[in-house]
């Protein structure tokens, strides 16, 4: 979306009534906020109408029980307002932070179901803006926006009808001067509007260049890349202090001519009030001079508000421009299948599967194989051949262009996602772990992963020693993606969580590849265990950690160039004959 669709969408009506669409579960709350702001507007204009009577009424006429019920009248007005702006300002905050906590809730699950292209081509820190910063510029809209809008514009149009019925002279003269705050009031939101969107966009870039950064801060080190990168960061930060700064020059504009237009309507008021009483127009109505103060400040300083408070609504309305973009976007996987299997056997067949991470760029091109329950394969192949896309289309993380996938028999598309991925386990060359302990990096906090559970899993598979040996064992909190332990640990808490899912369908995607001997040593024992009774696929670079396949698929440039055991492919002497030499040699020559 351009810039000038965003400004042209900064307050749409519809999308103004989709925001206001959220309030309905909380109509209760709504109408005590209404009631407030009514109640509160009510309260204000009774503060200058009292004011008049004591000064004409009972000081003029030296009237001191008079004089004791308008004070005590002021002092329970007071009070009305007090309480009135507190339920006002509790409730309305309490509306919007209703409204956020349940837009962001849908907002999190449509993300959760986006296929992993969306990801693959959005920014991370873009999306956390969405999901943080933006929503709480929603809540505003609530707390800080519309409705004291409305207040203020009920205090406004009871101040000026009021006025007309005190003197409508004088009320003439003000309004003579509300021309100008208007015009003045229309531009600044005009400017303002163009600002804002400018601001997000620069909060959005800042966090997603900071947060990349620090997640890869070694490379930035390794490489040398702090002043480069530093010297990026101050020209980002520049245009981000630069967007901001084009704000604070708006209000510097604007709440100067603001306050010169109030000054002046004051001293108007003033003037032509004494003068109307020189004449003897109004001899004894001194009292409405001072009520006028009181109603200006009513009229005008509402009005100065309403401009600031208009600017976050509109920051506001963009936000949730942005969010609800995110929300209409169709990038989820159609989770169209009814099956739901408690058990499957583990028969995977690819029927002349073709895909393409991009439409007009085929990665697989008619891929078919099977492979029958309990059996072991490998896939191998040079880096880019199309190995893990395959362990990603039968995760259905992405949609094939054609062809079939098979499981048991029956198309993946006709189970549940949740059903076809719960029994499919995944060991990934890349570990991600959680800032959280041990045990519920395994678990992921499956009520029905039990602690003894994960532990007798652990001495199965030879790690419990590994994790003992740690400080608060399993309890032991790896922070941020695991940067408390070696990769080859990782690996290790990846593959046990992996085993305590108790997978039909086990994958292990280069799961060696980055570990040390060590660890690797772990993992081929626990391989060997896990993979009894299972169907299991290894994806491997190095030949040496496939030979016990059942049977080896031989991939080159999303192709399937050979398929056998281990023994059979040497024999042919062909492509995986020559990968298997090639790093044999290797290793010779290093050894």
């Amino acid at each position: 979306m351009s810039k000038n669709d965003e400004i042209g969408k900064a307050f749409d009506i519809g999308l103004f009534k989709r925001v206001f669409a959220h309030t309905k579960p909380y109509k209760t709350i709504f109408w005590v906020v209404a009631l407030a702001a009514i109640l509160s507007a009510g309260f204000a204009i009774l503060t200058p109408v009292l004011v008049r009577d004591v000064i004409n009424g009972a000081l003029s006429q030296k009237d001191a029980d008079l004089l004791l019920y308008l004070v005590l009248s002021l002092l329970g007005v007071l009070l009305g307002q007090v309480i009135t702006q507190l339920l006002f300002n509790y409730f309305a905050n309490l509306l919007g932070e209703s409204v956020i906590k349940d837009i962001r809730v849908r907002l999190f699950k449509r993300m959760m179901g986006f296929k992993m292209t969306y990801f693959d081509n959005s920014s991370i820190g873009v999306l956390v803006t969405r999901a943080v910063q933006d929503m709480q510029r929603i809540g505003e809209i609530f707390s800080q926006g519309f409705f004291v809008i409305v207040a203020d514009l009920l205090k406004m149009l009871s101040a000026a009808a009021i006025m007309i019925i005190i003197n409508w002279k004088l009320a003439l003269i003000v309004f003579a001067i509300l021309p100008i705050i208007l015009i003045a009031t229309r531009l600044f939101q005009q400017a303002m509007k163009v600002a804002f969107i400018e601001v997000r966009a620069q909060v959005a870039n800042l966090n997603s260049f900071v947060q990349e950064r620090i997640a890869g801060m070694k490379i930035v080190q390794l490489f040398n890349r702090e002043e480069i990168e530093r010297e990026k960061f101050r020209t980002i930060n520049e245009k981000h202090q630069n967007a901001w700064l084009k704000t604070v020059w708006y209000n510097s504009i604007f709440f100067p001519i603001a306050e010169i237009s109030y000054s002046v309507g004051i001293g108007l008021v003033v003037y032509f009030g004494v003068v109307q009483n020189i004449n003897n127009v109004n001899l004894n109505d001194t009292g409405s001079i001072f009520a006028f103060f009181f109603l200006m400040d009513l009229l005008f300083r509402p009005l100065r508000q309403i401009a600031d408070k208009f600017n976050t609504l509109q920051m506001g309305m963009v936000a949730a421009n942005r969010v609800f973009k995110i929300l209409d976007t169709e990038s989820n996987i159609p989770n169209l299948g009814k099956l739901e299997k408690p058990e499957v056997k583990g028969n995977i067949e690819f029927d002349n599967v073709r895909f393409g991470y991009l439409e007009d760029e085929e990665v697989l091109h008619g891929i078919s194989f099977k492979v029958e329950a309990g059996e072991t394969i490998a896939i191998v192949g040079a880096t880019g051949a199309g190995k893990s896309t395959i362990i990603n289309l039968l995760n259905r993380f992405y949609e094939i262009n054609s062809g079939a996938i098979l499981v048991d028999g029956i198309n993946i598309k006709d189970y549940t996602l949740q059903s076809l991925r719960s029994h499919i386990a995944v060991v990934l060359q890349d570990v991600f772990l959680f800032a959280d302990t041990i045990a519920n990096n395994i678990s992921l906090k499956d009520d029905s992963i039990s602690q003894s559970t994960i532990e007798e899993a652990a001495k199965q598979i030879g790690v419990h020693d590994f994790i003992s040996s740690l400080p608060q064992g399993y309890q032991y909190n790896v922070k941020e993606r695991g940067t408390m332990l070696s990769s080859g640990q990782r690996q290790l808490i990846s593959f046990l969580r992996a085993y305590v899912s108790n997978p039909s369908i086990l994958i292990l995607d280069e799961a060696t590849s980055s570990v040390d001997t060590y660890s690797e040593q772990l993992i081929q024992g626990a391989t060997e265990k896990i993979t009894e009774g299972r169907t299991s696929i290894i994806i491997a670079h190095r030949l040496a950690t496939v030979k016990k396949a059942d049977k080896i698929i031989v991939m080159d440039a999303g192709k399937i160039v050979e398929m056998g055991t281990h023994k059979e492919l040497l024999k042919k002497g062909g492509y995986y004959s020559d990968l298997y030499e090639a790093q044999f040699l290797a290793e010779q020559q290093i050894a």
